[in-house]
């Protein structure tokens, strides 16, 4: 059973309803009773079968007699036993049960968080409960959380007090020569207690091969009872985790029902935190994706307890909020109710002020429409800017409606726009083009990071969707400098070109080491599939520095492969040191720490992908101007520096074919613009 899906009305329900321990305690006692019983008639059949021998019973019967009647007390005497631990592990079973027990949510507090949260919508007409709705569903996200964390506890522990039970043995007979072997039907000479189908595996039990562990079925996984490959830790369904109970791939921690992510008991893809229902969230207890702080049910919020998309701030319930507390769209400042209001405590939508009640108010402490200046109230004009074609707007050159900033065309903005060709609503950054945008120069919809192109992304300069990393292209990732899906890996250095990599600097599949190329790679530096070990050419080798298949020893070389002009290096025809892959060229400026590159023809450092040139490159064909830059760039054939996306040249831009600095969308030619062929 899948305990992670259930409530904790359903888990702590069926914790809180049954018989309890009791039951358990009592078989306990039986057998504890058993026990003592057998131990009695295996101590008096001995003595009875030793008093005849001994005495006038003589010859070939009693021989025979005493042969057989030794073997069954031998067998009263081992069943003694084996109830006694028969007991034992009923009283382990109920201890475990009572502990889960403790551990669970009692029913009565689900049921009252439940009625809190069913009494705080009623009420919430103005949306003022928000915050409150916000904070109950993430005790609720607690209570499912700590549920989850008990159940998984008691089948743990339950199904160790199984599988330390002995089958009863067989009375004596003709196959007692068998032992304590685990036999087969048809088969009563198998032994199958033992059998590892594979090869180079250091331990027991494994269907695959370059398992350290054992019971793994898979191959070149660290731990035990692993569903899949290049896992380091126990219990994993799923390939690449670094961590334990994970159903998914390349997670660093455990109880991960996903990808991808860096944390606990996330369920989603590429999240950095815990708790987390969605992709690409940094922080926890987030319902939705590309989030970065605690607590928001939307997504590509910055911030706490947002109820939207797109916010950068605290406690709001919308889109494009810049600021706290605000109910509606595209408000800069803080407890606006409305939109498109550039100050605090509005009531309306476009007011250019505080604590006006109204529409298009340029000053504060107004009630009305289209007043300019303080404390007034009535009527003024359509518009309270200049140069506006519309109604509602305080802000001036702008075309639509509810407009506190300039130069927008579009609804409830209180950003400035960027001209012609760019369209905005709700945002409340400056020269965004989209929905709902609170980043700067931001190009789509819910975007709370600056210089982002696509859909509720929370981190600078990425292009895609939901990504709370820096820098990223592609959907979900939680790291930096990604290009794919996924990924959680590149905190400080690079992260991977492919999907679901833990590590950083791979070029691959749910790789958790750093720096591999290929799939599955649990070690580092490997250029194969299914490394456990470190710097390896090939397959399934668990030892350093192989060239092959199988390894499980260390190989005294200084690289793996062929060709090499270094150290530490796998694949063929690299240069320098810790590279992985095929004609790599890591520079020596920085020797002092662990340099490479992972992927094809890559001239720099710390690069994932093919043919980049320069530093901290993710993806194809990226490259700095000066071969000794920095680069930070993802994606596709970008020049530059902190780049993401697709043929953009110039520097900290997002998107597609843009040619100049700060500049996120699409064929844009001039700098510091969004949106589309400026």
């Amino acid at each position: 059973m899948n305990f992670s899906v259930l409530p904790p009305e359903v888990n702590s329900g069926l914790m809180f309803a049954g018989a309890g321990s009791g039951p358990m305690l009592t078989a306990a006692s039986a057998w504890d009773g058993l026990a003592s019983e057998l131990g009695s008639a295996a101590a008096s059949f001995s003595s009875v079968t030793s008093n005849l021998a001994g005495g006038p019973w003589q010859g070939p019967a009693s021989a025979a007699m005493t042969g057989v009647a030794g073997s069954y007390a031998g067998w009263l005497s081992t069943a003694a036993v084996q109830a006694e631990q028969a007991a034992r592990q009923a009283r382990a079973a109920a201890s475990a049960f009572e502990a889960a027990l403790t551990a669970a949510v009692h029913p009565a507090a689900v049921s009252a968080n439940r009625s809190q949260l069913m009494a705080l919508v009623a009420a919430n007409l103005l949306g003022q409960n928000a915050p409150a709705i916000a904070a109950t569903e993430a005790v609720y996200d607690e209570m499912w959380a700590q549920d989850v964390l008990a159940m998984l506890g008691y089948h743990g522990e339950a199904s160790a007090v199984a599988s330390a039970l002995t089958p009863f043995a067989v009375l004596p007979g003709p196959a007692a020569s068998t032992g304590g072997a685990v036999l087969v039907a048809g088969f009563p000479f198998l032994d199958l207690s033992n059998v590892t189908i594979g090869g180079f595996n250091v331990a027991s039990g494994n269907l695959g091969v370059g398992n350290l562990g054992s019971f793994n079925l898979g191959s070149a996984n660290t731990g035990n009872t692993n569903f899949g490959h290049a896992n380091i830790g126990n219990l994993n369904l799923g390939s690449g985790n670094i961590g334990s109970y994970n159903l998914g791939g390349g997670n660093t921690g455990n109880f991960n029902p996903g990808s991808g992510n860096k944390g606990d008991l996330n369920l989603g893809s590429g999240n950095t935190g815990r708790y987390n229902l969605g992709g690409g969230n940094v922080g926890s207890h987030n319902l939705g994706s590309g989030n970065t702080g605690d607590t928001n049910f939307g997504s590509g919020n910055i911030g706490n307890l947002n109820l939207g998309g797109g916010n950068t701030g605290n406690s709001n319930f919308g889109f494009g909020n810049t600021g706290n507390t605000n109910f509606g769209d595209g408000n800069n400042g803080d407890t606006n109710i409305g939109s498109g209001n550039f100050g605090s405590g509005n009531l309306g939508f476009g007011n250019k002020g505080s604590n006006n009640i109204g529409f298009g108010n340029n000053g504060s402490n107004n009630i009305g429409f289209g007043l300019t200046g303080d404390n007034q109230m009535g009527f003024g004009l359509l518009n309270s800017g200049i140069g506006n074609i519309g109604f509602g707007n305080s802000g001036n050159d702008n075309i639509g409606f509810f407009n506190s900033g300039n130069g927008n065309i579009g609804v409830g903005n209180s950003g400035n726009g960027v001209g012609a060709l760019s369209v905005e609503f709700g945002s409340s950054a400056d020269r965004s083009s989209g929905f709902g945008n609170s980043g700067e120069l931001s190009t789509g919809i819910g975007n709370a990071g600056q210089l982002s192109t696509g859909w509720f992304n929370s981190a600078t300069t990425s292009t895609g969707w939901f990504n709370s990393g820096t820098t990223n292209t592609g959907w979900f990732n939680s790291g930096t400098t990604n290009t794919g899906i996924g990924n959680s890996g590149g905190d400080g250095v690079t992260g991977s070109m492919g999907m679901f990599n833990s590590g950083h600097t791979n070029t691959g599949n749910f790789n958790a080491g750093n720096i591999n190329t290929g799939d599955f790679n649990s070690g580092n530096v490997n250029t194969g599939y299914f490394n456990s070990g470190n710097i390896n050419t090939g397959f399934v080798n668990s030892g350093d520095l192989n060239t092959g298949l199988f390894n499980a020893v260390d190989q005294p070389v200084a690289n793996s492969g062929w060709l090499h002009t270094g150290t530490n290096n796998s694949g063929y025809t690299n240069v320098g040191t810790y590279n992985s892959g095929f004609d790599n060229n890591a520079r020596d400026e920085h020797a002092a720490f662990v340099t490479g590159n992972s992927g094809l023809a890559n001239v720099g450092n710390y690069n994932a992908g093919i043919i980049n040139v320069g530093d901290y490159l993710s993806g194809f064909r990226n490259s700095v101007p000066t071969i000794t830059g920095t680069g930070a760039n993802s994606g596709f054939v970008n020049v530059g520096t902190s780049i993401s996306g697709f043929f953009n040249f110039g520097n900290l831009a997002s998107g597609f074919a843009n040619f100049d600095d700060a500049v996120s969308g699409y064929l844009n030619g001039d700098d510091h613009v969004s949106g589309w062929i400026h």
